[in-house]
């Protein structure tokens, strides 16, 4: 099994002190908060749009940002991309473009690539789903966003927003019978324990902005802007690569654990998506020139 330095806290030190260690500029990594990024001229730390003093760069994931930025969860909208290289074409170009303009507008810049957090998959103790007529029913924990739940209430099932550090108890007890996210968490949170199959659904892609505070980061020498800008597009790069890595083996990794795997036609469920009138309902609220944006890069959905 390949270790991924990414996925602990050790890894944003080095990956960062490395980077910009000619910038006169000093990594702290602030567990389950951020990066903080401390000039040693000063000791001036800003947060990012004045809501954690500690604070002046963190990293983000998308859909988790929309609480504050609705479009920011627009890369979530269920089944929109068949792979990873469409993904990351459309984030690195015209929709992460609009993407980071809609984020300027809070006073935060994001950072011109996102990080991978990986396509989301479905785990279940009763059955696995193999088409869209599978989840009919089924309580199934989702994180607590409008997206996902008016996405899996599209398929007929009843989503529980349940906070995360909930979830093992949840199905454990069942009080929900499955759940959904990347295979990385399911690994990293032991929920093959509590879990019997795993359909790979790739219903949904996140990725995690790096963010800076505007006005921290524009009184950075010119310098110092371009160093960073240029290693963490670096640093993202090199992390994609590592979670394509990991997802290729945990497969294998998590079916000796005992996980039932199943692979499932993505065009059934986009097909039950739209007959539902799912995709016409985010198309009204995200605005026809974001949704324009978006089927620009993964093709017509409503």
């Amino acid at each position: 099994m390949t270790k991924f330095k990414w996925l602990n806290d050790a890894w944003y030190v080095a990956m960062y002190s490395d980077a910009l260690k000619a910038g006169d500029i000093v990594p702290r990594v602030m567990l389950n908060q951020g990066i903080a990024l401390y000039r040693k001229a000063d000791g001036v730390v800003v947060a990012l749009e004045d809501r954690c003093p500690h604070l002046e760069f963190f990293t983000l994931s998308g859909l988790i940002l929309s609480t504050l930025v609705p479009l920011a969860a627009i890369n979530g909208v269920g089944f929109a991309f068949k792979d990873s290289q469409q993904v990351f074409a459309a984030m690195d170009g015209d929709l992460g473009k609009l993407i980071r303009a809609e984020i300027a507008k809070r006073n935060i810049m994001a950072f011109e690539h996102i990080f991978d957090n990986g396509y989301r998959q479905i785990t279940t103790s009763t059955r696995p789903i193999r088409t869209p007529e599978d989840l009919r029913g089924m309580k199934i924990r989702v994180p607590v966003s409008p997206l996902w739940t008016s996405m899996f209430r599209a398929f007929d099932s009843a989503p529980a927003s349940i906070n995360f550090n909930e979830v093992y108890s949840a199905l454990q007890t069942k009080i929900v019978e499955g759940q959904e996210n990347p295979l990385a968490i399911v690994e990293a949170a032991k929920l093959y324990e509590v879990q019997k199959y795993c359909s790979l659904t790739n219903h949904m892609w996140d990725g995690f902005w790096l963010l800076a505070n505007q006005r921290a980061f524009s009184r950075l020498p010119k310098d110092v802007q371009e160093i960073a800008s240029r290693e963490f597009a670096r640093a993202a790069k090199e992390q994609r690569e590592d979670v394509a890595k990991l997802n290729a083996e945990l497969r294998e990794k998590l079916s000796t654990a005992g996980l039932q795997f199943n692979d499932t036609d993505p065009a059934a469920f986009r097909d039950a998506l739209r007959k539902a009138g799912f995709y016409a309902e985010w198309k009204g609220k995200f605005g026809d020139a974001a949704w324009k944006t978006l089927e620009d890069a993964v093709g017509g959905l409503a």
